[in-house]
């Protein structure tokens, strides 16, 4: 770790540290941790130094997940997560306490796609699926992890919206309505547990080259054509957003709360 000094008096009083790892000793959850943005993010976590559990329903790839990240050195655990199942949500983070004695963070990243289909020509159970596991599968996991992070003594949560919960997009609207009640929750419960010391933030993905965005968009002209509409004419990668989640998770984003950042390439600037 290096320090610097801040002599000058116009500078904070306390010195600035550097540490060589931002999540040295600290224990994140991860949902929707099978692939995607998920799984960069176990992955970048742990390099950074904290001790990662991963949850989703294909634990098969969690354990090969884990299995990896053990051989390098890492310190991870898998548990079956099914976020639309509160007991499911509840055992995950008892588990979670139970072999790391803490919880220091979390990343709230499960997440079911759009049908693709305009309103009048959705299906009302599907739409219920999108709702149960965007939503509620948030709330169950506020509602065990923020009680865990507070015997820690608080920490940080990033809940993972959309592109879509800042802009309307058609043909996915009952999706675009979850992202959007993913970015009001985060604001809301940010609010109430802030004075606790639980930071709870957004981070609003845009085209990201995971197995959703390739179901969604399965031929190279269709993912060609949907760059287009970012400025940067680009899909990003899993890792983009995980060095987005790292920060919001770190230390450098101590007076960062209840806020959405667009990790979009600036496509909700108005490209539409």
């Amino acid at each position: 770790m290096a320090v610097i000094s801040t002599a000058h008096p116009n500078h904070n009083p306390e010195p600035i540290t550097i540490e060589a790892r931002r999540l040295e000793g600290k224990v994140i959850f991860v949902t929707g941790a099978s692939s995607g943005i998920g799984d960069a993010a176990a992955r970048r976590f742990v390099a950074e130094g904290a001790g990662v559990v991963v949850g989703a329903r294909r634990k098969d790839r969690l354990d090969r997940l884990v299995d990896e990240l053990t051989a390098e050195g890492g310190d991870a655990l898998a548990v079956s997560l099914d976020v639309t199942d509160e007991d499911s949500v509840a055992q995950a983070v008892e588990a979670t306490v139970e072999r790391f004695g803490r919880l220091d963070g979390a990343v709230n990243n499960a997440a079911l796609s759009g049908s693709g289909k305009p309103i009048a020509e959705t299906d009302s159970d599907y739409v219920r699926q999108v709702f149960d596991v965007n939503l509620m599968g948030l709330y169950y996991s506020l509602k065990y992890e923020i009680p865990a992070i507070l015997a820690a003594g608080g920490g940080s949560i990033v809940n993972v919206s959309s592109v879509g919960g800042i802009i309307g997009m058609p043909n996915i609207s009952e999706y675009i309505a979850s992202k959007w009640g993913v970015i009001g929750m985060t604001k809301s419960v940010a609010l109430e547990y802030a004075s606790s010391g639980v930071r709870v933030n957004a981070i609003a993905p845009g085209s990201t080259k995971t197995d959703m965005y390739d179901a969604w968009l399965p031929t190279p002209e269709a993912q060609a054509e949907v760059a287009a509409y970012s400025p940067m004419n680009q899909i990003a990668l899993p890792d983009d957003m995980a060095r987005v989640a790292l920060f919001l998770l770190s230390e450098e984003s101590r007076w960062t709360n209840g806020t959405v950042i667009a990790a979009d390439g600036g496509q909700h600037v108005g490209c539409f």
